[in-house]
């Protein structure tokens, strides 16, 4: 699409709108690229923040950023990167624990797909045709459908082998998981390997367990192996987990396009760095950045309150961290071959 600003909406609320009233300025970027914009998110926020002063007319005495999804993962490297520009940060379901591992998420779970439903998507999961993009909501989300509920034995396979979330015993959720995982390999994947400089996506020497038959599968699923100048690209778009200004993440336990499991590798990261003041808040709901209006502005509240010790007009005015700490540890002992990576 165009570029332009999109996705500004909380529910029905205009996100400009509700932050203004809040008491607070509201500044946001299209980014110069659509698509696989991370790195260059991060050198766009940086300019939309020098900007601010002369736009209007003063500077902000605190500076902070929200992002979800996409966003998500670039706030959090703003937060690493440039902790002088910000205040505190909210990140938001977004690949934030292992950018690599994100794609290797995305590859796997369409290369499954293709052995346990063959010939319903080109034989490609690397080289996406463009009339896949073009047609894919009058013709492929609509086999893809047709296929998973009309198998549901190998829907369940799909889903315990590639460790994609679901609701239990919903054949639902395993069209949405299905479509909406797929969605990205068709419109992700050759924007990505475009701008990494080759494919990302290795599996030559996974082994997939899950199945009813796992020694067949690892026999013929389908294998690719990564070409190293898209490797060498994807270290850019890594986390470190050195934080010096606070964070604040909610993510949905049963997120199905960016697993729950990037907070526990994002948490361990933090705790390896030794380094600054993350709160991790799980929402137990499946569905990818799945949240409530009052869930998203509580969490907008918390940043403010443990950055600034500032109470946000009209929104709560306390929260018990330690509540929220023994939410996480009861999000961490779900159903690993859900929520946890291999």
């Amino acid at each position: 699409e165009p570029l332009g600003f999109y996705n500004l909406y909380l529910g029905e609320t205009y996100l400009p709108d509700l932050v203004q009233s809040l008491g607070y300025a509201f500044a946001t970027t299209s980014y110069r690229t659509n698509g696989l914009a991370i790195v260059s998110g991060v050198d766009d926020v940086t300019e939309l923040i020098a900007s601010f002063p002369a736009a209007a007319g003063q500077a902000p005495v605190h500076t902070y950023m929200t992002g979800a999804s996409e966003g998500g993962i670039v706030t959090a490297l703003m937060a690493e990167r440039h902790p002088e520009l910000l205040t505190g940060a909210l990140s938001a379901c977004g690949p934030i624990g292992d950018f690599k591992k994100q794609t290797e998420y995305l590859g796997d779970f369409r290369v499954l797909f293709d052995y346990f439903f063959p010939n319903v998507l080109p034989p490609s999961p690397i080289n996406i045709p463009p009339q896949v993009i073009a047609n894919w909501q009058s013709s492929y989300v609509p086999a893809i459908t047709q296929q998973v509920r009309a198998n549901p034995r190998q829907a369940v396979q799909l889903m315990s082998t590639s460790r994609a979330a679901t609701q239990m015993f919903s054949m639902n959720s395993m069209v949405s998981t299905s479509v909406n995982v797929l969605w990205y390999n068709a419109f992700a994947t050759n924007d990505a390997r475009q701008k990494l400089g080759g494919n990302p996506f290795d599996n030559r020497t996974r082994l997939y367990s899950g199945s009813l038959n796992d020694r067949l599968l690892n026999q013929r699923v389908q294998r690719f192996s990564a070409d190293p100048a898209a490797l060498t690209a994807l270290m850019a778009y890594q986390t470190t987990g050195a934080l010096t200004v606070p964070m604040v993440t909610l993510h949905t336990t049963g997120d199905e396009v960016i697993p729950f499991w990037h907070q526990l590798l994002y948490r361990g990261k933090v705790h390896t760095s030794g380094r600054g003041q993350l709160l991790q808040i799980p929402i137990f709901r499946y569905g990818h950045c799945n949240f409530t209006s009052d869930e998203a502005l509580a969490g907008f509240a918390i940043m403010i309150f443990i950055s600034t010790g500032q109470e946000v007009r009209g929104l709560p005015d306390h929260f018990d961290p330690g509540q929220i700490e023994r939410d996480f540890q009861k999000a961490q002992s779900l159903d690993s071959d859900v929520y946890l990576p291999d």
